[in-house]
């Protein structure tokens, strides 16, 4: 463990450095994806959370959707979710959930799904108008986004697994909740044409939301 921290330090050096190119940045951000496998506590020590939440708004769509994934990455311990709420990283997620590239509306699904297992990072979700902005997402228009290419199709499916996922951490508040209930119908469709695994999904979704206290 303690060998991968230099590595980490430096590489939240290199993605904070504004000289470094765009190619440099995602090949830092895929660097730290695959070190936080390991160790997550050196990430949050040098400040990673920080540098991925200022490359949330970069110009390019693949390093937004990889410093969404690397948050989803560094939130799975306790500390990070903490430190996701703290740094203020949601906000800025949920206005991602409507990024025009799919691939970084999955990954900004994904990291909500990740820091809303906790209460406060439910809380704070749902008070930046991320129940609202899922249910959108959720909405979409298949007919109109994907035409006959297989990569989005795919993409599709994974921005709506992880939408699911995420909502269904919400709906454990009761505020999210309450909010969610108009969505049943659709979880109910989603289920009724999804794989197993969507189906699986979609079914705890729908358990979650229509639960009675």
């Amino acid at each position: 463990k303690a060998s991968g921290g230099p590595m980490i330090n430096e590489a939240v050096v290199s993605t904070q450095s504004t000289g470094e190119t765009d190619e440099i940045k995602e090949l830092v951000l895929d660097t730290m994806h695959y070190c936080m496998k390991v160790d997550t506590e050196q990430a949050l020590t040098a400040g990673a959370m920080e540098v991925f939440t200022s490359l949330l708004t970069h110009g390019t769509w693949e390093i937004r959707g990889k410093a969404a994934r690397d948050i989803m990455d560094i939130s799975f311990p306790l500390a990070g979710k903490r430190r996701a709420v703290k740094c203020g990283c949601i906000p800025v997620l949920v206005k991602l959930l409507a990024d025009p590239n799919f691939n970084v509306r999955s990954q900004a699904a994904g990291a909500l799904m990740s820091i809303a297992i906790t209460t406060e990072g439910k809380k704070a979700s749902i008070g930046e108008g991320a129940v609202e902005a899922l249910i959108t997402l959720l909405r979409m228009d298949e007919g109109s986004e994907v035409k006959l290419n297989v990569i989005k199709v795919n993409t599709l499916a994974s921005v709506r697994l992880l939408t699911v996922k995420a909502i269904t951490m919400l709906a454990e508040h009761p505020e999210g909740r309450e909010k969610l209930s108009e969505i049943v119908p659709l979880l109910e469709q989603i289920k009724a044409s999804g794989g197993p695994m969507m189906n699986k999904v979609a079914t705890t979704a729908i358990n979650v939301i229509t639960w009675k206290p």
